[in-house]
């Protein structure tokens, strides 16, 4: 019985492949340090956000039942034009907090977006919390 032989097999190594292995090579590296960095931002920005001053708005009134009080205003992410929901968090009480406020937030509040407030504009300085009670007559 004759022995089976195998073929030896001879990679020729060419310059091209040898660049290709190296550029594979590197943009593994690249994806790696992309990761990377993209990982030590998200660290960055937690830390930041984490480090933000909250500046709080919070209402006391009854404002009946299924309706919603809003904000309107300027700075913090406000606008005059369309409200932002304040958040319920007692049955006569509502909260609005951000920790975009840069500078003083000036606001009124409204009922359902459409009923405004009596009285003057109201401000809070960016970090700071205040403590209304508004009186609406609808």
């Amino acid at each position: 019985m004759a022995k089976k032989t195998t073929p030896k097999k001879t990679v020729k190594k060419v310059a091209t492949k040898k660049t290709a292995t190296k550029k594979v090579t590197a943009t593994k590296k690249t994806t790696t340090k992309k990761a990377t960095v993209t990982k030590k931002a998200t660290v960055t920005k937690k830390a930041t956000t984490a480090s933000l001053v909250q500046t709080r708005i919070i209402a006391r009134v009854d404002v009946g039942f299924g309706n919603a009080l809003y904000l309107r205003g300027e700075g913090a992410g406000l606008s005059w034009d369309k409200g932002a929901l304040m958040e319920n968090i007692a049955p006569y009480e509502w909260a609005f907090s951000t920790t975009r406020a840069k500078a003083p937030v000036a606001f009124k509040c409204l009922i359902n977006d459409q009923v405004w407030a009596d009285g003057e504009n109201q401000s809070v300085a960016a970090g700071g919390t205040l403590i209304s009670s508004p009186v609406f007559h609808w």
